[in-house]
């Protein structure tokens, strides 16, 4: 977690995977990045796992996700 300005920022490389297979979740302070890829015979061939904290001072209700086109993934949240 990097702290820039009044934001916080979480940066993950994701580019192995197509959107559809990234899922986001936060709670209680967490974020938490899953990524799976299946192949087309349904075996899952690779995945990806991040958790983290975010700072006592998040609003959690500022959290939001972008993926860029080269496939970073950006979490941002704002500072009380």
């Amino acid at each position: 977690v990097h702290a820039q300005g009044d934001t916080y920022q979480v940066v993950a490389d994701v580019s192995q995977f197509e959107p559809p297979d990234i899922v986001v979740t936060t709670s209680n302070c967490h974020v938490a990045i899953q990524a799976e890829k299946v192949a087309e015979d349904g075996t899952v061939c690779d995945t990806f796992t991040h958790k983290c904290r975010l700072p006592e001072d998040t609003d959690p209700l500022s959290v939001s996700c972008t993926l860029t086109e080269t496939g970073t993934l950006v979490i941002t949240a704002q500072r009380r």
